[in-house]
């Protein structure tokens, strides 16, 4: 976005460098990504920046109301999703916006998603670092905020993750890690902070603790879990044979509780009001439909990575659906095709990441995740054979 940093970028740009660059990144862990990785990363401009981070400060303003967890009460639909022990607030905040145009032409964010549970808050730093290898990457820019650098980022994540705990009592949390499209963000975070990557089906319950085997044979005794398992992908599991269960007590602590996916999420998004913020409503306690349907889209509340979302509705669609409850209209946003490529602009999704500060008892935005789309949405079946999509980094203007 940043038109002299593209212009340069883009002429300097070759397949030669880029194949390059995908293969350093798979040789690191003898790995290939399971998601396209785009060509370039963005450049995003001081006034773009600033107006990311008033966006953020805005929805964290709400997120932060004393009584945010009674207007949550609702969001957790189940009691048996219901986790014990639930911390006073989410330790990892992302906010997704789409980049568009505003009556001025200028460039703004309006938000798309929010959730309250950790992404690739590794594999994107990893990411950045093959970026500027591969490629020329002005020095004045960074794709971390608050002038941190690299190495103080991992030590933000190393106190919040694993603190005074022996590295190898940390656990990731997930559903066959090996299976998962984000495979390599694990692969990162062991590396990096020396924690096990575990899938659920492997830890040993005794009373209120939990257990894993390690390669030597021996039980090791868990006490912290780093969640990285989604709840919409756990409960079409039945094959899964495990010993716990969310809903049961046990001595650990969690790192990124469970329940804040369920209250920072697609629930939220009515809740919140603004100028980076879409109209949404919950569907069933609308007393009538907007008059102009054709500008909104139905999501379903608890679904994950866009499954489910419709685009055109109408009146009918709407009458037809008996769990109204279950869904939310939220005003249609307009991407504006702001990266220019070889083959025609691409539009771009930015995923602005937070980090709970235990010590200032604060969220700060540490880092961010990108998507270049040329399609009707993010996602791979919107970008078949297309160049210049897929997951990226922006890297900000300092």
């Amino acid at each position: 976005m940043i038109k002299s940093f593209r212009d340069k970028f883009n002429a300097q740009f070759s397949e030669e460098k880029y194949d390059s660059f995908l293969k350093d990144i798979e040789d690191e862990f003898k790995y290939k990504p399971d998601f396209r990785i785009a060509e370039s990363p963005v450049f995003i401009p001081k006034n773009l920046k600033n107006k990311l981070l008033e966006a953020c400060d805005d929805i964290l303003a709400v997120v932060n109301k004393p009584n945010f967890k009674e207007l949550t009460r609702d969001a957790i639909i189940h009691p048996s999703l219901h986790v014990p022990a639930e911390d006073y607030r989410s330790r990892f905040i992302q906010f997704d916006f789409g980049i568009c145009r505003d009556e001025n032409g200028e460039l703004t964010p309006k938000l798309i998603e929010l959730q309250g549970f950790p992404s690739l808050y590794f594999f994107q730093d990893f990411l950045s670092s093959k970026y500027r290898k591969h490629f020329d990457i002005p020095a004045n820019v960074s794709i971390h905020l608050n002038g941190i650098n690299r190495e103080e980022y991992v030590e933000m994540l190393r106190h919040e993750i694993v603190g005074e705990t022996e590295p190898s009592q940390v656990v990731l949390l997930e559903i066959e890690p090996e299976k998962q499209v984000t495979r390599i963000d694990f692969l990162c975070a062991e590396k990096l902070l020396g924690i096990k990557v575990l899938c659920i089906s492997k830890m040993k319950k005794r009373g209120k603790e939990l257990f894993y085997e390690n390669e030597d044979g021996k039980d090791v005794k868990i006490l912290k879990i780093y969640n990285r398992v989604i709840f919409d992908e756990l409960n079409k599991r039945s094959d899964i044979q495990r010993e716990f269960y969310f809903k049961d007590e046990v001595d650990v602590e969690w790192v990124g509780h469970p329940n804040w996916f369920f209250r920072i999420s697609k629930y939220t998004l009515p809740l919140l009001h603004g100028k980076y913020v879409p109209k949404s409503y919950y569907l069933d306690k609308l007393t009538a439909y907007p008059e102009d349907l054709e500008n909104f889209v139905l999501k379903p509340l608890y679904s994950f990575a866009g499954s489910g979302v419709l685009l055109n509705i109408n009146k009918e669609i709407l009458d037809e659906i008996e769990d109204k409850e279950n869904y939310i209209l939220q005003e249609k946003v307009h991407y504006a095709p702001v990266i220019e490529t070889p083959d025609g602009f691409a539009k771009c999704e930015i995923r602005m990441m937070t980090l709970f500060n235990t010590k200032e008892k604060k969220a700060n935005v540490v880092c961010n995740l990108m998507r270049l789309t040329k399609g009707e949405m993010v996602g791979v079946k919107y970008n078949k054979n297309k160049t210049w999509v897929g997951g990226s980094i922006g890297f900000f203007e300092e």
